[in-house]
């Protein structure tokens, strides 16, 4: 029952969180199906689960990872075509469009690129980011500082 709900409550984010990531609209349902078949195997073979929403995001972050081995190519010009509309926040709620934020976004070291999307894309706290890749919160809101900082010289410099 608890898998059925988690599957209701973070399968469209999760959905979400590999497309961000491989621009695929395919690829993105295969491995939101896979993160959730690795989850009911891991939850089926007796073992617990304390917070579903990070280890769904932690899996699915790492069959990301396993497809960008197999697959270094990205290209988030194909999600703003698709309509992909991130949310906005205060700190660069000035970037005039999707294609400038995800330019932006895609000019960021990827440990920066990863917080911010799974900050304000995802809507993810800094807890909840931490838990899913394994850092510290204080590592998370660093990064997420960081990255808005990069974001902002990025458009000063534009």
């Amino acid at each position: 029952m608890r898998f059925m709900n988690a599957y209701e409550d973070f399968s469209d984010a999760i959905y979400r969180h590999c497309y961000f990531r491989i621009s695929d609209h395919d690829k993105a349902l295969d491995l939101m199906q896979e993160t959730f078949k690795k989850t009911w195997q891991y939850v089926s073979n007796g073992n617990k689960v304390k917070d579903m929403k990070s280890f769904l995001y932690k899996t699915a972050t790492n069959l990301i990872i396993d497809q960008y081995r197999k697959k270094k190519e990205l290209s988030l010009d194909m999600l703003q075509e698709d309509g992909f509309e991130p949310s906005e926040e205060p700190q660069i709620a000035f970037v005039a469009d999707r294609k400038n934020i995800l330019n932006l976004l895609d000019n960021l070291d990827d440990k920066y690129k990863e917080v911010i999307v799974l900050r304000y894309i995802d809507d993810m706290t800094p807890k909840e980011i931490a838990k899913a890749i394994n850092e510290t919160e204080n590592v998370v809101s660093v990064r997420i500082h960081r990255g808005i900082k990069k974001i902002n010289e990025l458009v000063k410099n534009g």
